[in-house]
């Protein structure tokens, strides 16, 4: 197929766009390459003959027009977003440009052209799960977003329905759990504890931290991407969970271990507003109707991210 991805320069755009070249794919990666973006997680990608970049904002309908009249895309995949809850918090309205405007320009481009579009969601969508919730959020669960990056998402998920309600677009999407793995920016939680560890540096906690998260890798995530992207059925959703679930404090805790990081370092701070205490999804609809199963070992994959990074940071 020939690809467009959106916000390839990203942590998980760049492991997809990575795992589709290696299956022979052709692929334009659209990137704004804002702060969270690094076109170093693609350097391998540039000489690779698939493979095509355009610096460019999907918010802006002009640019966008321009882009699909030139690839011609057989499929868009749109892993574009400002995703940092922190940052929602303090700033929602570029969360709003990106992740819900940003997202009717993909679309109205995808009606035009009649291209198929997904998008890549977020378990946040569904809202905090109770402590004793066992079977998790299945993809009818209704939407209860708690913050502004989760409430853009659940935005965008919606106006993707509405192409294939009202204009039959083939619109999918996923929504998955926490992702791990190497290239992630350091503003989030596993690069961040392994920086500050190394540099020994306080490492903040949110309240108690024993907010609950599920885990998986991002080649899984990607594997995932690719299965619904391949053979999920329009206008469907579809869960991607889990490898683990932690509590923050023991996932930090582990990563200190491994590092030889003193617990000393980490310093509880005030919990940030509309903090989830957990999110639980149920992913059994992918497994029944893809075949797809997460596969590998949680606790390797883990220690061989976190020796990834201090090898990079390892003063």
């Amino acid at each position: 197929m020939k690809l467009l991805v959106t916000g390839g320069a990203g942590f998980i755009g760049a492991h997809f766009i990575r795992q589709m070249l290696r299956e022979e794919h052709t692929v334009c990666c659209v990137d704004k390459l804002t702060y969270a973006a690094d076109l170093q997680r693609l350097r391998d990608c540039r000489e690779h003959p698939g493979f095509s970049f355009v610096q460019g904002d999907i918010c802006d309908p002009s640019v966008m027009r321009k882009v699909f009249e030139d690839v011609q895309p057989d499929h868009v995949v749109n892993f574009a977003a400002q995703s940092h809850v922190d940052r929602s918090i303090a700033d929602p309205l570029i969360f709003i440009s990106t992740n819900v405007e940003g997202v009717g320009v993909l679309l109205e481009q995808c009606r035009r052209q009649e291209v198929p579009f997904h998008q890549i969601s977020t378990d946040e969508v569904y809202g905090p799960a109770s402590l004793d919730e066992e079977q998790g959020r299945s993809e009818e669960a209704p939407l209860l977003p708690s913050n502004p990056y989760s409430a853009s998402k659940a935005s965008a998920d919606l106006l993707a329905l509405s192409y294939f309600r009202t204009y039959g677009l083939p619109v999918t999407i996923t929504r998955s759990c926490n992702n791990y793995g190497e290239g992630q920016h350091r503003e989030k939680l596993i690069p961040m504890v392994v920086y500050h560890a190394l540099h020994d540096l306080k490492i903040p906690v949110y309240g108690d931290g024993l907010q609950r998260r599920c885990w998986i890798s991002v080649q899984e995530h990607c594997r995932a991407v690719a299965a619904v992207m391949e053979r999920g059925k329009p206008g469907e959703i579809y869960n991607i969970a889990p490898q683990a679930e932690l509590e923050n404090l023991e996932l930090i805790h582990r990563i200190l271990d491994q590092l030889g990081g003193s617990r000393s370092l980490i310093r509880r701070v005030e919990d940030r507003p509309g903090h989830d205490r957990r999110y639980q999804i149920n992913a059994e609809k992918i497994r029944r109707e893809l075949g797809f199963q997460t596969g590998g070992d949680f606790e390797q994959e883990l220690s061989r991210c976190i020796g990834w990074y201090a090898r990079q940071w390892r003063p």
